[in-house]
């Protein structure tokens, strides 16, 4: 669907440039965005790379181990149906770790295993539907991941960095604000739904 407004966006653009003879505009947007894309993946791989080998790091020093325990009350308030010694709790816990660091790149990869793990979980339950239907606990992960507390926003300060911001880093303040509110907001309305759901 996203493909088919992204392409219908694109051809009203082009019509436009067209019919107010700017075509020379639009054609010279294409290769400066296409330049600016190649320039910010690879400054983006720079900041991944840093903040990946830091991650590394911090679980070789116990750093991570810690910090697993840190989080792991939250993640037993979250899902708390969800047996203790479940592989989805792993990594469900590396998400959200990677997701407050501001890694949001490299939260993805334990974030799908998790879903992975939780429809497993599902299967094992008996529950048939868990294929069409999400259970409340992948409800749950999605809606905290995506509205995930930030303490460092890595993935804005790069942006704001590559595009000339004079204090790339001020963005650090209001980002943890808007997403401690956000994810205070997505855990009360999923405890809200899962008490709605419960028999």
């Amino acid at each position: 669907m996203l493909n088919y407004i992204w392409a219908f966006m694109m051809m009203i653009g082009i019509t436009y440039s067209v019919i107010t003879g700017n075509v020379e505009a639009v054609s010279n947007g294409f290769l400066t965005s296409a330049k600016e894309a190649v320039t910010m993946c690879v400054t983006m791989l720079g900041v991944l790379s840093f903040w990946m080998g830091i991650m590394e790091i911090g679980k070789k020093a116990g750093i991570f181990r810690h910090l697993t325990r840190i989080v792991g009350p939250l993640v037993d308030f979250l899902f708390p149906d969800i047996p203790k010694e479940h592989k989805s709790r792993e990594y469900i816990t590396s998400n959200m770790i990677a997701n407050i660091l501001g890694l949001g790149w490299a939260a993805t990869p334990p974030g799908l295993k998790a879903m992975e793990e939780l429809a497993g979980l599902e299967k094992e339950r008996g529950n048939i539907g868990f294929s069409e239907n999400a259970s409340d606990e992948m409800c749950t992960f999605l809606v905290i991941n995506i509205s995930s507390l930030q303490l460092i926003p890595v993935n804005i300060i790069a942006y704001r960095s590559q595009y000339g911001s004079v204090n790339p880093t001020a963005i650090v303040g209001p980002a943890i604000v808007a997403t401690f509110v956000s994810t205070v907001v997505g855990i009360v309305f999923c405890k809200i739904m899962q008490k709605k759901s419960s028999p």
